[in-house]
């Protein structure tokens, strides 16, 4: 296959940017890559790691001078300040996107920094772990996982397919919708269930009858499992909460409404209300694992006619 872009930057080289370095060599998807983070110590650690063909360099101003295709891999608090940084050194015709968790903080942060004659071509790859850092990345992390592209208004139709053929090419499942649509999503599906695992394991740690060894100790699958995404970036984790407030904070008033209905029943010994909002659960959710183990097989084997894929590690 040949290579989706001649040179890419990635600024910031966490599990995320990482990963993107390790999967853009391993596939051959760029014929050159520079990568940068603001940490020297991280700078110090990928240049060790030496991670494919990327060169270390150590400021974004560097990282994207002639670059094609730049991918921001910063916390989306930071997002203002790289664009500036950024801005006035990018090449005409140059694509920047991103990997953040709130498409509204991309355009709202930095829009407004960017020359016109770059496009701004916001998106969400839906994979990670609970580990952080450069030693964490691995190659196959984007392999059949899906990417939300969040192309704006009367966006460029060259440089969103380029982001898009950047994906694929990476292995993932490529969807497109609207920013807004995307952080309301993004709200119910991710935001809500890691701020619900933050609050569990800190009132598991607070219980005054189990201690804390014993919470860890006696955990079954469920809280184990559960709040395993607990030990994801808290810094990270600020930024989206805040940056997409408003969805967040709908979704967990919805969720405390229903809490607080499973509480009544509970307290009120009403067995049919509890099987009955459980067996619903159940169902949905069986529904759509269903169904989308059905459509992810189907695109999975029209990607791998289409994009063959060089997995240096072997299959999971």
């Amino acid at each position: 296959m040949a290579p989706v872009v001649n040179r890419l930057a990635v600024i910031g080289q966490g599990l995320i940017g990482s990963s993107i370095t390790r999967a853009v060599s391993a596939n051959k998807v760029a014929r050159e890559v520079v990568v940068t983070d603001a940490s020297a110590k991280v700078r110090k650690t990928v240049a060790e790691l030496g991670l494919g063909i990327a060169k270390v360099v150590e400021t974004s101003v560097e990282a994207v001078r002639g670059a094609d295709l730049v991918i921001a891999c910063v916390p989306v608090g930071q997002y203002g300040a790289l664009a500036q940084e950024i801005g006035p050194h990018l090449k005409a015709g140059a694509v920047l996107s991103d990997v953040g968790s709130v498409k509204g903080a991309v355009v709202r942060d930095m829009l407004p920094h960017l020359p016109k004659s770059v496009h701004l071509v916001p998106a969400h790859p839906l994979a990670g772990t609970e580990h952080s850092g450069p030693e964490a990345g691995l190659a196959e992390l984007f392999e059949n996982r899906w990417c939300i592209v969040t192309p704006l208004e009367g966006a460029d139709e060259d440089a969103t397919e380029t982001v898009r053929q950047f994906w694929k090419a990476l292995g993932a499942e490529v969807e497109t919708m609207p920013v807004k649509h995307h952080d309301e999503a993004l709200a119910i599906t991710s935001h809500l269930p890691h701020l619900i695992a933050f609050a569990i394991f800190h009132t598991g740690l607070k219980h005054e009858e189990v201690s804390q060894s014993e919470v860890m100790k006696y955990s079954a699958g469920g809280f184990r499992d559960f709040t395993r995404i607990a030990s994801s970036n808290p810094t990270m984790w600020r930024d989206i909460f805040l940056n997409n407030k408003e969805a967040v904070l709908g979704v967990l008033q919805q969720f405390n409404a229903d809490l607080s209905a499973l509480a009544k029943a509970i307290e009120e010994n009403d067995g049919e209300m509890l099987i009955d909002a459980l067996s619903k659960s159940r169902l949905t959710r069986r529904k759509v694992i269903e169904k989308e183990h059905i459509s992810v097989t189907s695109a999975k084997r029209e990607h791998e006619d289409a994009f063959p894929i060089v997995r240096p590690y072997g299959d999971d």
